[in-house]
C-alpha cells in the first residue's frame, strides 16, 4: 500500500514533465514558434499527449473487460484463454 501511495504522488508530481518533448522536435518546434506560427507547437504537443495516453486507455479498457468477465464467474485466466481462441480462429 506505501508503494501504491509513492506511485501515486510521484505521478501527480510529474504532470509538468510530461509536457516534455525530445530534442529534435524542440528545435522545431522553439523555430516554428520563433516564427509566429504557433499552432504547429500547439499541434505537436497534443499529439505528443495523445500517444502518451493510448497505452493507458488500452489497460484501463482491457482491465474493464476483464473485471466484466470476472463477475460471470469465470476465472480471468480462463477468459484470456476464451478471447485469444476468438482472436485466433477469426484469423
Amino acid at each position: 500500500m506505501k508503494k501504491l501511495g509513492m506511485t501515486l504522488l510521484f505521478s501527480l508530481l510529474s504532470v509538468g514533465v510530461s509536457l516534455a518533448q525530445c530534442a529534435m522536435c524542440r528545435s522545431v518546434v522553439e523555430s516554428t514558434v520563433s516564427n509566429g506560427r504557433s499552432q504547429i507547437a500547439n499541434n505537436l504537443n497534443t499529439g505528443i499527449l495523445y500517444l502518451l495516453s493510448m497505452p493507458y486507455v488500452l489497460v484501463v479498457v482491457i482491465g474493464f473487460f476483464w473485471w466484466q468477465q470476472s463477475q460471470k464467474g469465470l476465472s480471468p485466466r480462463d477468459v484470456m484463454r476464451k478471447k485469444l481462441k476468438q482472436a485466433f480462429r477469426q484469423v
